[in-house]
């Protein structure tokens, strides 16, 4: 029988990271240091339009901050994850890795 309290934890999964859009962000944004709106949309295949809302949930969150500025004379706009949104995606990662690891083969 699996351990029903992992099973249960699965409830309390941050929803905000959980959204499927927003753990591909989360993802990229973890294993690299920061990412162009050009380099995340074309990592993710999400549009320009879902990019930003779901760029923007994550930064009302606190979990990644945006950087506007320019390369060269275009706007660049750039997103990189805070202390408190590494430590977010953390924890989401070992409690869906608790939960899945409980169930039996």
């Amino acid at each position: 029988m699996p351990n029903e309290s992992y099973i249960q934890s699965l409830n309390d999964l941050d929803r905000t990271i959980h959204e499927p859009a927003r753990l591909m962000l989360m993802a990229f944004l973890y294993v690299v240091e920061a990412g162009d709106y050009a380099y995340l949309m074309s990592e993710t295949g999400l549009t320009w339009g879902n990019l930003g809302a779901h760029l923007n949930k994550l930064e009302e969150a606190g979990y990644i901050e945006i950087e506007k500025g320019y390369k060269g004379k275009r706007p660049n706009s750039m997103a990189h994850l805070t202390p408190a949104g590494r430590a977010a995606f953390q924890a989401y990662r070992q409690s869906l890795k608790q939960a899945l690891d409980s169930l039996p083969e």
